[in-house]
């Protein structure tokens, strides 16, 4: 099926999964629950609609105890992510939030530096360089407002980094051994389930179950369309596209988180942040071109 869709279509099909994910973060907003308890009914509804497929498909569990342990240790780093990123979105919006968890990409190039023994680039040295000054220019307007800026920043970039560490586990999975799509999901969910439950309940008790229905609802649409089918649309296209235009592509949903932010939650960004999320968005370009030939070179 993947074969039949053109680069076009899938194009328009990533940029539609990257903007359904940004959306996600007017949900968290919205809503009372924790940052952690979201994050939990997020991956506890994906875990619901994995565990059928899983059965309707036939697909592999993991083989090895190699592979099952880095699929539950994905799981609990991409908790971590949510939760943090959650924060982050509380304490200075989407749209900036957003942005920061996006520089995953330069996490990924430290972990590849000091863990894999791999070499900087000048386009990588470019993006980082890029954003330093573009997070610099997003955080500086910030403090003079929000008393909740440092927080905010500080764990908007630490999502980055949970997400780039739960990448690092995904990737080993893989090489250990073949597994389905869906019995991965699933089995990511599950790590950060058990992850998260423990701290919600302890930290968040009062804030851990929807205040009514509606609320649960919106809960409900955040784990399946940003969880399963955003996600799904994004992993369905990537691999029909070239590695710079999907790097390209993804900053539709920083881009839109800002637009959200900004448009309809009436959020203050100077013109001074404007420039520097631009500036940031530019960088993790840069980055992606980097890890792009690296990976078509493999």
């Amino acid at each position: 099926m993947q074969a039949t869709l053109r680069p076009r279509s899938a194009g328009i099909l990533l940029v539609a999964g990257s903007v359904l994910f940004g959306l996600g973060s007017v949900i968290v907003a919205r809503v009372s629950l924790g940052a952690y308890a979201v994050a939990f009914w997020r991956l506890a509804v994906a875990a619901a609609v994995f565990l059928p497929l899983v059965r309707l498909s036939g697909q592999r569990w993991p083989q090895s105890r190699r592979a099952l342990a880095g699929a539950l240790l994905a799981g609990v780093f991409l908790a971590f992510d949510l939760a943090l990123w959650h924060e982050s979105i509380r304490a200075v919006g989407p749209g900036i939030s957003t942005v920061l968890n996006c520089l995953q990409i330069f996490w990924l190039t430290a972990i590849g530096l000091m863990l894999f023994g791999e070499t900087l680039g000048r386009l990588q040295l470019a993006g980082l360089l890029a954003a330093i000054g573009g997070v610099a220019m997003i955080a500086v307007p910030e403090f003079g407002h929000n008393v909740q800026a440092g927080w905010g920043l500080v764990s908007g970039l630490l999502s980055g980094v949970m997400l780039a560490v739960s990448m690092v586990f995904v990737r080993q999975t893989q090489q250990a051994g073949p597994v389905g799509i869906f019995p991965l999901m699933f089995l990511i969910s599950v790590g950060g389930m058990a992850a998260l439950l423990p701290i919600s309940l302890l930290w968040e008790s009062n804030r851990f179950f929807p205040a009514d229905w509606t609320e649960a609802g919106w809960v409900i649409v955040y784990g399946i369309v940003m969880q399963c089918l955003a996600w799904g649309m994004i992993a369905y296209s990537i691999p029909l596209l070239s590695l710079a235009l999907t790097g390209l592509l993804l900053l539709a949903e920083p881009v839109a988180a800002l637009l959200i932010d900004s448009v309809f939650l009436h959020k203050p960004v100077s013109a001074l942040q404007w420039a520097g999320a631009a500036l940031t968005m530019l960088a993790i370009y840069l980055g992606s071109l980097k890890s792009g030939a690296k990976q078509e070179a493999a």
